[in-house]
């Protein structure tokens, strides 16, 4: 029985495949074709020209860079910042100086002994007092004025220069969402 289905299975796609093979049919796709061959051929755009590369000549290289302060300007702070600022290395870090001061939030204050302490998320679930004078962050920030929604910081940093120069920061109290 098997057999029978095979050999008939057979049998059906050859009679099937011959149906499909009709020449006769495909007589507009040869009259297509034809016509196709007869029209004339058409030119072929040649390539176009090929410019050399011409590298571009960078001449400001010798000017002052964009970064730098004017050289009157450089000039002008140093004849005006009488005041040398300079951080004190000797002076022994407190716990938060450990930490970025972008890693830092404020989150509440206190009043301790009619002191206003301000409350430091230090970002590794820890949660420190401060007050004015007190240091924080990685750049010798020191704390010099404090309130309910702020804490000011006046960080020493580098300047670039072989010195020091005072940046104000401010961190704001942290509102829970």
């Amino acid at each position: 029985m098997t057999r029978f289905l095979i050999t008939s299975g057979f049998l059906l796609s050859a009679v099937l495949l011959g149906a499909c093979s009709d020449s006769a049919n495909h007589g507009d796709l040869q009259a297509y074709i034809e016509r196709t061959k007869a029209r004339p051929s058409g030119q072929i755009e040649p390539l176009p020209a090929f410019q050399p590369y011409q590298p571009y000549a960078y001449s400001a290289m010798t000017l002052r860079s964009p970064f730098d302060p004017p050289a009157d300007e450089a000039e002008r702070r140093e004849r005006v910042s009488g005041k040398q600022v300079e951080p004190d290395f000797n002076r022994e870090k407190e716990y938060l100086e450990g930490f970025s001061v972008a890693n830092l939030s404020m989150v509440g204050t206190l009043f301790k002994q009619g002191q206003l302490w301000v409350l430091i998320d230090d970002g590794q679930g820890g949660v420190h007092a401060v007050k004015e004078g007190n240091y924080l962050g990685k750049n010798h920030g020191r704390i010099v004025s404090a309130s309910r929604s702020q804490l000011q910081l006046l960080e020493i940093v580098a300047d670039g220069a072989s010195g020091w120069v005072e940046r104000p920061r401010i961190i704001e109290l942290k509102e829970k969402e």
